[in-house]
Formats: C-alpha cells, structure tokens, sequence
C-alpha cells in the first residue's frame, strides 16, 4: 500500500476542519442552539475565509503586496448580482441560478485581474501596492456612478441620472447609481458557503504544491535566480494575481447573493475592507493557509462576542491583535513554539519509550 505523502495529509486536515467546523455549525442550528446573530455570521465568515486564503496567494506565496482585493470582490459582487436580477425569472432553480452567477463573478474578476496584472505587476513593493490600492477605489467609484436598465429594446447605460436611460415605462432598473441594486435573488446560504470554501481551498493548495506553484515560490524567493534558470516571471506572476482575483470574485458573489441590497459603500468595498483582508493573512501567517483560514473567523466572531462589554469591545480586539502579532512574529516567541510543538513532544516520547 503507497504511503501517504505529508503534503497530501495536511491537504487532507485543512479540509477535514472545513467538514468539522460545518457540521458542528449545522447540529447547533438543527438543535435550535445557535443564536440569530451567529445564523448570520455564517455566511460573511464563509466569504472572509475565501478572501484571506485567496490574498495569502498573492501576499504569502507570490510575495506581492496588494491592496486592491476589494476591488476584485466587488467586481464579483455587482456582475454576478446583475446577472441574477436579470435572470430571476429566467432560472427558477436558485442553486443552479447561483453557481452560473459565481461562474460569472470569477471570470470577470480574474479577467480583470489580468488586465490590471499586465501593467501593474511590473512595479514592485510600495508601488504596487499603492496602484492596487487605487485601482480598488477607482472600482467602487465608478460603480458608484453607473445607472443599467432594461426593458423590451435591451440594456440602457448612463453615468448621469436613471432618468437619463431613456427607458420604457414598464422597464426595470438594475442598478440604481450610489444606491445599488435592489432585489437581488438571495441564493446563497451557509452550506454554498462552505462549498466554496472548500474549492478555494482545493484549487489554492493543490496550486501552490503543484510545478506552477513551486515556479511561482521562487520567485518570490529570488526573482533573478528563477530567471536565470528560465522560469517566465511576468506568465507566472499573472496567473497567481489573476487566480487571486478569481477567487475574490467569487467571495463577492457569495456576499452579493447573502443582501437583498447591494451597495459599493466604503465599508463593503473600499480600503478598510482591503486592510481587514490583509490583517487576517499577516495574523495568520504569511503563507500559512491554514493559519489565514483561522484568523479570519475567529477575528470576524471576536468583535461579535464582545460586543456586551460595549465600549471596551474594540479595546480588547486591539490588545488580541498586539498580543497574536508578538506571539506569532516574535523570535522568542517562535523558539518557544518549536521547542513544544506536539512533533518534538511526540519524538521525545519515542525516545524515553526506546
């Protein structure tokens, strides 16, 4: 019998915690043990994992500092909740309505991601993460100004008013300026939620242990070794930043779906919601998909716990925020953890026993 290789058993873990944690989740609700508050948790945390795993493939394994994730998220969000307005009466079946959606939201995320990625992948550092900084406000402010209708002569676009379309009187506005688009089909719920979750898992980890995910490594490792022995950086780069995009798309997807209004305010897509996803993946550990997987829920539950302490609620997240970065980073810190990681613990044991 082959044995199993390490890689493939920590693949295997990392699914296994998605599988527990759902399952868990789904007896609480089932036994009528959950509260209404964490019932509607569930499906933003489903979309902060997807968002901090698909960041860490640019941050940690690309070793690119982007900003922009948001920008990715919302373009996800918007295409695939236009698509479903549109196609509500089309589709009734809201599962399938829903997986055509994401489809949707992932191709013109990572198309987007392309186009952004060819020029802006060239800088490097600062540079780069400033211009995908501004590319993720330029997203959520042009969205900001779009107005689409539709009725019997097709779609109308403006960037003035929603008088100015010109519509028929029996024709429906999609999106609605700074006010969104209203009446999106809620299709997603916890268990889509946790499916997508595992994709992205699946296609994250199984990338980054593959050849292309070795090429992509050593880039960031050393950028001019790797283009001494013929690997293609700019190829290698876009395809990471451009799956990172897809998969954010798809996180927007899942929240567009989880509101009946959707809205391109700061606090959904703009810079705020760029710096949360990064500190999940810093908190984390840069490169650790597992640990960014961890820190997004337990960072996106906390301030939820606390909030019966009131003011002092976000005191607490920040000393939980100081105190996880000095363990995690800390050479102290890390000497101690390596010194009683259950690995070393478990040899000792052998040892003693022998």
């Amino acid at each position: 019998m082959k044995k199993m290789s390490k890689i493939t058993k920590n693949n295997l873990i990392t699914y296994a915690i998605v599988v527990f944690a759902y399952a868990v989740c789904e007896i609480l609700m089932r036994a009528g043990q959950m509260s209404s508050l964490m019932k509607g948790l569930l499906v933003p945390l489903c979309v902060y994992v997807i968002l901090a795993v698909s960041l860490n493939l640019t941050v940690g394994i690309l070793g690119e500092l982007s900003l922009g994730h948001a920008g990715f998220m919302c373009v996800g969000a918007f295409t695939s909740a236009v698509f479903s307005k549109c196609m509500a009466s089309v589709i009734t079946v809201p599962t399938l309505r829903f997986f055509l959606a994401v489809l949707i939201g992932v191709v013109c995320a990572g198309v987007c991601g392309i186009l952004i990625g060819i020029p802006v992948l060239r800088l490097r550092g600062d540079y780069l993460a400033i211009v995908t900084l501004a590319f993720g406000e330029i997203i959520k402010n042009v969205v900001n100004v779009i107005y689409l209708g539709k009725d019997s002569n097709g779609f109308h676009f403006s960037m003035k008013d929603s008088m100015s379309l010109g519509m028929e009187p029996d024709g429906m506005i999609i999106i609605k300026g700074a006010q969104g688009i209203t009446g999106t089909p809620t299709d997603s719920n916890f268990t889509l939620g946790a499916v997508l979750v595992l994709l992205t898992l699946i296609v994250v980890l199984n990338l980054v242990h593959s050849r292309t995910g070795r090429a992509i490594m050593a880039i960031r490792d050393n950028r001019i070794a790797a283009e001494s022995i013929g690997i293609d950086i700019t190829k290698y780069k876009i395809m990471a930043f451009s799956i990172s995009a897809a998969l954010a798309g798809a996180a927007g997807v899942l929240y567009a779906h989880n509101l009946s209004t959707l809205t391109a305010l700061p606090k959904n897509f703009g810079y705020n919601m760029s710096i949360t996803i990064l500190v999940f993946v810093v908190l984390g550990g840069i490169g650790s998909i597992r640990g960014s997987m961890i820190a997004a829920v337990v960072l996106t539950l906390l301030p939820e716990l606390l909030r019966a302490l009131n003011e002092y609620r976000m005191l607490i997240y920040a000393v939980v925020l100081i105190v996880t970065m000095i363990f995690t980073w800390s050479p102290k810190a890390i000497e101690l953890r390596e010194r009683y990681s259950p690995e070393k613990l478990f040899r000792k044991k052998e040892k003693e026993v022998q």
